[in-house]
């Protein structure tokens, strides 16, 4: 182990890892879009199969952040620098976040539309054109998080020590601030 790939960087991977998958909020928009279909039922069961397009969208968001926590847990290794961990949380993260701003977006149209749906059959359109752009917020998420996989993948191997960018100025200065009279005076 070295100062740039710490023992503890692989927590910050399966913390990106957990990000994905834990804030995702597939079961809001479950839950939320069963309770307008469940009421529907009530007034409308001819109507149940064709609006159950709102539970199958929220499921839709779960893949995403699987998708992603596999290939972070995939990358996952002992010798992982710290910058590979960070990007790799940064993924979780961004898809995590992503998919629970989908969800409840998800959640919220898909209760009130399958509802409206019932009173008003002419609103499918409608509510299923504002669930793709709810989704696709969440597929957003899924973009930035590959790009950002990709990218922590290529840092394999590729760490270096820092880098002196004046060696001559080193050389020169510091020997002799080290044979200062400041110096002398301290011991």
């Amino acid at each position: 182990m070295s100062d740039l790939c710490p023992v503890y960087a692989p927590f910050f991977g399966a913390m990106g890892c957990t990000s994905a998958i834990v804030f995702t909020s597939r079961s809001y928009g479950t839950a939320k879009s069963g309770v307008g279909i469940s009421a529907m039922g009530v007034l409308r069961p001819d109507l149940m199969m064709k609006c159950v397009v709102p539970v199958i969208m929220a499921g839709i968001i779960a893949i995403y952040g699987l998708v992603v926590s596999v290939l972070i847990s995939g990358s996952l290794s002992a010798e992982m620098s710290l910058a590979q961990g960070f990007i790799d949380l940064g993924a979780g993260l961004s898809v995590g976040l992503a998919g629970l701003a989908a969800g409840f977006a998800i959640g919220i149209v898909g209760d009130a539309g399958v509802r409206g749906t019932a009173q008003q059959p002419r609103l499918f359109v409608g509510m299923i054109l504002i669930l793709i752009f709810a989704e696709v917020l969440g597929l957003y998420g899924l973009i930035v998080a590959l790009i950002m996989h990709t990218r922590a993948s290529e840092l394999v191997g590729v760490v270096s020590p820092p880098v002196n960018y004046y060696p001559l100025v080193n050389s020169l200065v510091f020997p002799l601030v080290l044979n200062s009279p400041a110096v002398w005076w301290t011991t």
